[in-house]
């Protein structure tokens, strides 16, 4: 990944952190297309940009995609951060493949951000939220767009499994849902309060625990209930579980069609959530069966950590100096997201293979 530091004017205070930093305020370029080249290096370098108070030049932006550069819910998010950061941004259009985003100071508050498709809110919350987390004062932050996306984290992983762990680390995040909006019509929304801390602390998540509460439900919206009864029956064929732990849940009144299965493992430490998306021309059965072989592989990996968390708490992580965590093996958004939060922030990572196939990943300062 090609990162490059470009000395702007000097100034008296920078406020950052890292070997980047000097006693001039700097830009930082940083090469989109690096890596897994998707649209979580922009999110990452924006939410860092506002943390870390330094200015970011993004280039080669998505440009391996199919539908390369700023789709809507990118420029979204790009728009959030300058809004939240009172920030100055060039480049900000559809289609956009280089921004300069030059933050000033993050201000706590109440914002709206509406993405107006059915594009990924919980992805322009993550490029927003960390530069909340250590405020002084609460905010809230309300969101409109898809909630449940196959290409994203879902609104029930979102409040189940990882705000919670944000909590351990010092700041009071809570989600709530209002309307549930899935492709191609959007319309969810849902709100976050952020009770911000004055730092974050560390968090090393070595051990599962107990398994405490397991359950799978079934949620369609304007669609036939018979479809989430041959979801639940085709996921309970690979888990076994008590038919207590299944559950459907009917919405009526949504913007659009939509179907997802959620399979929520609650255990001592960590909750993990499993989800499966329906989609045309994907039979019930195998949304079903596919969702609860992944739930299965993660219960029999004995890790705490699933492959789409391990990836969600290296950012913040990162901000605190140091965590850990056992996890499977990283994916390719983990091992680029680790090499831009190294070249930014100068945390340094250790990711090594365990016996039995888990892996250790530890951040440091």
């Amino acid at each position: 990944m090609m990162i490059g530091i470009d000395s702007l004017a000097p100034t008296a205070h920078v406020v950052g952190a890292g070997p980047l930093l000097s006693e001039e305020t700097v830009m930082l370029t940083i090469d989109g297309s690096a890596g897994e080249g998707g649209g979580q290096i922009l999110r990452t370098s924006l939410a860092l940009s506002l943390a870390t108070r330094t200015p970011v030049r993004i280039t080669g932006i998505r440009k391996g995609r199919q539908r390369p550069g700023l789709m809507r819910q990118h420029l979204t998010a790009v728009r959030a951060c300058a809004k939240i950061g009172s920030a100055t941004v060039s480049g900000d259009e559809i289609g956009s493949r280089e921004i300069v985003f030059t933050p000033g100071e993050v201000t706590p508050g109440d914002y709206t951000f509406s993405i107006g498709t059915a594009g990924s809110t919980t992805l322009v919350l993550q490029a927003v939220l960390p530069a909340l987390l250590c405020t002084t004062d609460r905010s809230t932050i309300t969101l409109v767009g898809g909630t449940d996306n196959p290409m994203a984290p879902p609104f029930d992983f979102l409040a189940r499994a990882y705000l919670p762990l944000l909590g351990r680390m010092g700041p009071g995040v809570t989600a709530e849902i209002e309307s549930r909006g899935f492709y191609p019509a959007g319309g969810g929304r849902f709100r976050v309060v952020v009770e911000p801390c004055a730092a974050l602390g560390r968090l090393d998540l070595l051990e599962r625990g107990a398994v405490l509460q397991q359950s799978v439900v079934a949620t369609v919206a304007n669609l036939p209930g018979a479809i989430a009864r041959r979801e639940l029956d085709a996921a309970n064929e690979v888990l076994g579980w008590d038919p207590a732990c299944l559950r459907i849940e009917m919405l009526r009144g949504a913007p659009g069609p939509g179907n997802v299965v959620s399979i929520v493992i609650e255990s001592e430490h960590v909750t993990e959530v499993v989800t499966g998306f329906g989609e045309k021309g994907r039979a019930a059965e195998i949304v079903g069966r596919d969702a609860a072989r992944e739930a299965l592989a993660y219960l029999e990996s004995g890790v705490p950590v699933g492959e789409h968390l391990a990836d969600q708490l290296l950012l913040p992580m990162a901000l605190a100096g140091g965590g850990s965590f056992r996890t499977t093996a990283p994916s390719s958004h983990t091992t680029t997201h680790l090499r831009l939060l190294e070249q930014i922030l100068g945390v340094r990572s250790a990711v090594e293979p365990l016996p039995g196939g888990a892996w250790s990943i530890t951040l440091s300062r």
